[in-house]
């Protein structure tokens, strides 16, 4: 998975981005095929924002989080996308199913 990092308004250190790294990474073993992720953070008055979009095939899935702690904001962002993530995989999951069913049965009535 490719992972871009910005940070606005700050520089963000080196031990912040590696726990976004191993955060975000957390999202592959949800879906298998490629990703790739723009993750955002960014300061605004006493909050602090993580923005994390993520495309997965022709899909874009978006979270955006906003707490007192940039890690608990990543953190969050990151739970919402797995939700997100979840709910695709189900969706494709159950349209499958439901062609194959559909499939099956014009198999049987042609024959």
């Amino acid at each position: 998975m490719r992972i871009t990092i910005t940070a606005r308004h700050f520089k963000a250190p080196d031990t912040l981005k590696s726990f976004v790294r191993e955060e975000v990474s957390r999202l592959e073993k949800y879906y298998d095929g490629a990703m790739s992720s723009e993750v955002i953070l960014s300061w605004e008055h006493f909050n602090q924002i993580a923005e994390i979009t993520l495309k997965v095939a022709r899909q874009n899935l978006a979270a955006v989080e906003k707490s007192e702690q940039i890690r608990k904001s990543v953190s969050r962002a990151v739970e919402k996308l797995e939700r997100q993530l979840k709910k695709l995989k189900d969706k494709r999951k159950t349209r499958y199913k439901s062609r194959a069913k559909r499939s099956e049965t014009i198999a049987r009535t042609a024959s």
